[in-house]
């Protein structure tokens, strides 16, 4: 036989086995509607107002947890994004010092939330619920005494109504019936003077736990906002800082990007001034000629013919032109077709203007000749025609005037 507990015997034993079939007949008979039931609508009224309140402080209790835990779960997170910034900030960036302390200042408020909310707003809570147990077993013990009272009562009746009436019995149960009438109503009591004040206490329990995390929370996130802003300044400076780097290198390699274009310019002049004018504007002419009567055959006659005619001014040109004339018909350029100079490259691409100028691409070869009357020729500007439709048409109809800058000879 198993050994029995501290103070336990076998005669307590049994009587509490004898008051479990008793407390179980008795319920069975009064479902049976063989036996009355003792009801109080009032205290069972106080009863469901007590489970109510005990299950909202339980899920109280349970949502303040998890809300705590996640706060511990945000420090935490946070703590890391701190130090790796902290890790990240390099010793010459504005602010370090003030963003090391920052990080530290974050931590700390964090560390202050966790452990207010869990001290003021959580402990208050645990403390509310420990009263729940003990007046859950007993009211669980009054509802036992209740059904005790109920029997004690139905067994002195029985035995009052028999034909047979043993006194010594009628006595005894009368004695077992006020004994359980006094422990059931002593409960009772209690239990209705403690009942309702409990239920009233729960509005100063929540008052109390809402204000107080709401108190916590706002001056967290007063102080954290604080922190925050000067989080934001301290970027701000450095992007500033980081903006005028950039700016100042900017400005230095424009200024010696600048330096450099102007020793090329400088440099280019000094080497090559011919190509440096033919990057300008074509020379200005004056107003359209009389369309030009193309003759390739002829051009040598009419530039000896009018050269005795021509005005000094033109003298230097013409004697080159002669000169360049006499090269070509002494052969010193096989390639070139009859009744032409030299031929020259496009450089740059040039738009007509008028009806009697020659369009050019860059790229462009075109066959120079000479003018049919050199008062028509304007300084500065050439006649000529596209080697590449002279090739084509074998005609110089095509031919016209172009601005000499434009082009280069080769």
């Amino acid at each position: 036989m198993a050994e029995m507990g501290k103070g336990v015997t076998a005669g307590k034993l049994a009587i509490n086995v004898q008051k479990r079939l008793t407390r179980a007949q008795e319920k069975v008979l009064q479902k049976l509607g063989k036996a009355d039931e003792t009801r109080d609508a009032a205290f069972e009224e106080m009863v469901a107002n007590f489970n109510k309140q005990m299950v909202e402080g339980s899920k109280l209790q349970k949502d303040l947890k998890t809300y705590v835990t996640a706060v511990k779960t945000l420090h935490d997170a946070s703590r890391r994004l701190q130090d790796c910034l902290a890790d990240m900030y390099e010793p010459d960036w504005f602010g370090k010092e003030e963003m090391d302390a920052l990080a530290e200042d974050t931590d700390t408020l964090w560390l202050d939330y966790h452990q207010s909310i869990t001290d003021k707003s959580v402990t208050s809570m645990d403390t509310y619920l420990t009263q729940f147990p003990d007046i859950k077993a007993r009211i669980a013990k009054r509802d036992r005494k209740m059904v005790d009272f109920d029997s004690a009562r139905h067994h002195f009746a029985s035995l009052q109504k028999g034909k047979k009436k043993d006194e010594a019995k009628i006595a005894k149960a009368e004695e077992d019936l006020g004994r359980a009438q006094k422990i059931f109503e002593e409960l009772n009591v209690e239990l209705q003077d403690e009942l309702p004040a409990l239920w009233d206490s729960r509005v100063g329990v929540y008052v109390n736990t809402f204000q107080g995390l709401a108190g916590h929370q706002e001056k967290f996130h007063k102080d954290m906002s604080k922190l925050s802003q000067n989080l934001n300044d301290i970027m701000t400076k450095l992007e500033e800082q980081r903006q005028l780097k950039k700016d100042g290198t900017a400005a230095a390699k424009t200024e010696d990007g600048a330096k450099s274009e102007e020793a090329d310019i400088s440099e280019t002049a000094s080497s090559a001034p011919k190509v440096r004018q033919r990057l300008g504007p074509p020379p200005s002419r004056p107003p359209p000629r009389p369309s030009l009567t193309p003759d390739p055959g002829q051009q040598q006659v009419s530039l000896f013919d009018d050269e005795a005619s021509a005005p000094d001014s033109k003298a230097e040109s013409a004697t080159t032109t002669t000169t360049q004339q006499s090269a070509v018909t002494n052969g010193s350029d096989g390639e070139l077709p009859p009744g032409f100079i030299y031929k020259v490259k496009a450089i740059h691409d040039y738009d007509a203007t008028d009806g009697d100028e020659l369009e050019l691409k860059m790229g462009d070869i075109v066959l120079v000749m000479g003018f049919d009357n050199q008062d028509e020729q304007d300084d500065g500007w050439l006649m000529g025609v596209k080697e590449s439709k002279w090739l084509q048409e074998k005609d110089a109809s095509a031919k016209g005037v172009f601005p000499e800058n434009f082009t280069q000879k080769f």
